[in-house]
């Protein structure tokens, strides 16, 4: 019987430890889609793996990766040490997308990132440290402006989706997207939609428009080449963010 998915859990060792990651390919994925979860999230998070089953199903690769260490994670819940250091969390998304750059079944693929509250503002981080790398990015009530000055240099194709009821957030992402001159970006307002996404129907229509962006930006962009090669090290965001 033909083989139409493979499931496997990587360890990627970091300077305090091993970060762990699940990974998901279809069978001849069009593309593989890094995810960063929010603060106090893992790669367990419902929603983010309910968005990566819809992505699989449209033939991306997923990779979901946990960015802190067992040991970290259980710091940070007693702490918040971790959760809102934004430069700590760009540079363990990029040790996943350099694994994704060097590892047998993921080599060559196109590679988008999809963030969740402050992982968005990791990835859109990694996008300016990596933009050889970063193809598009995908935010689900995310916090740009945790990216600071960075978003200047983001050059990825970049979807923002926002509740209507997250009011606080919608003007935040805003405020992003007017920072970011050289990106194609886009703001999606889910309708009836809290921070979290947990109205009925939600999700689904993130993980939609998660997809047809991806399939509309991601791929293109791979086919016209890399988005650039300097590479310069993260700067720490500064203000807080909600759990996501």
């Amino acid at each position: 019987m033909e083989m139409t998915e493979t499931t496997s859990t990587i360890g990627i060792q970091a300077d305090r430890g091993e970060i762990v990651g699940d990974l998901t390919l279809p069978a001849k994925a069009k593309a593989l889609i890094v995810f960063a979860h929010g603060s106090g999230s893992s790669r367990f998070s419902p929603r983010n793996r309910f968005v990566a089953r819809a992505l699989n199903e449209r033939g991306f690769g997923s990779l979901l990766g946990d960015l802190l260490t067992a040991e970290e994670g259980i710091a940070d819940d007693r702490t918040l040490h971790y959760r809102f250091n934004i430069r700590f969390l760009t540079e363990r998304l990029v040790k996943f997308l350099d694994w994704a750059r060097q590892d047998q079944t993921c080599r060559g693929l196109p590679i988008g990132l999809f963030g969740a509250s402050t992982g968005a503002a990791a990835a859109l981080m990694a996008a300016t440290v990596r933009r050889d790398s970063v193809g598009a990015i995908v935010s689900r009530g995310g916090r740009p402006d945790l990216t600071g000055t960075l978003l200047f240099q983001v050059e990825a194709p970049t979807l923002f989706l926002v509740g209507t009821h997250d009011h606080e957030v919608q003007k935040l992402n805003q405020e992003a997207m007017a920072a970011m001159p050289l990106a194609v970006k886009e703001l999606q307002l889910v309708e009836g939609a809290s921070h979290l996404f947990e109205e009925p129907g939600a999700l689904e229509r993130v993980a939609e428009s998660a997809c047809d962006w991806f399939d509309r930006h991601l791929l293109s962009g791979h086919e016209r080449g890399q988005l650039g090669k300097r590479e310069a090290p993260p700067t720490q965001g500064r203000r807080g963010a909600d759990q996501a």
